[in-house]
């Protein structure tokens, strides 16, 4: 099974602190994988070496046999933690920039959720709550026909009536051979959309396993392990 991303002695120092030490992935394609820690883990900083936002101290990366760049750009469809859309724009002039940037975005599929959702493509996102903003980001994320999804705590700002909505979109909106990379710490939440997980803890990856392979080996839930690991 071909990877989608590789990682091979990732280190990242933020002068004298380690923000990642010793990282070694291998992620195959198809897959949905949570990248799951505590608050301060390591995760975003991973996610945003992913997006070539930093540069790692030193090791290797690569996404689709590419290091992250101009190229890797054209395939990886990234959700920040925050939001970062203008307030002054309505929704459907934010759909046309991403149509002008992102060659593999569906303005269709970006309309129909958008219908599903009941937002208005007409209203400017000044006018929107902070959890409509981001199910916006997220549709827009998730409309690009993307071999990478990173999703940096995509339901960690919305209520817990909206998150079974979202999971559904993530699993909905992709094609089997892309691969979805979730980072939460909300564990419960999305353990039943996940194929694999990874534990980071510290900058350092403590275990990556098949979620099957946790319910037959530990005969516990991933939630279940997690707080046994992170003792929370």
């Amino acid at each position: 099974m071909s990877m989608i991303l590789e990682c091979k002695d990732l280190y990242k120092k933020f002068g004298k602190k380690k923000a990642l030490e010793n990282i070694n992935l291998n992620i195959s394609r198809g897959r949905i994988v949570g990248l799951l820690g505590p608050n301060g883990s390591g995760k975003t900083t991973l996610i945003k070496i992913c997006n070539e936002l930093l540069n790692p101290t030193s090791g290797e990366i690569h996404i689709g046999g590419h290091k992250p760049g101009i190229e890797t750009k054209k395939i990886v469809s990234y959700l920040p933690e925050t939001t970062y859309l203008n307030d002054w724009m309505k929704v459907s002039e934010i759909i046309s920039f991403f149509k002008d940037f992102y060659s593999d975005f569906n303005t269709e599929k970006a309309y129909d959720m958008m219908k599903r959702l009941k937002i208005d493509p007409n209203d400017k996102l000044k006018t929107m709550s902070k959890g409509t903003k981001e199910k916006v980001q997220l549709i827009l994320v998730m409309s690009r026909e993307a071999q990478l999804y990173l999703l940096d705590e995509p339901i960690g700002g919305v209520d817990p009536a909206a998150r079974d909505y979202i999971l559904n979109t993530i699993i909905s909106n992709y094609s089997e051979d892309a691969t979805v990379i979730l980072s939460t710490h909300l564990i419960s939440d999305i353990e039943q959309i996940l194929d694999d997980i990874i534990f980071i803890k510290e900058g350092q990856i403590v275990l990556t396993k098949t979620v099957d392979e946790i319910r037959d080996e530990e005969g516990k839930s991933v939630d279940a392990v997690f707080r046994e690991v992170f003792k929370c």
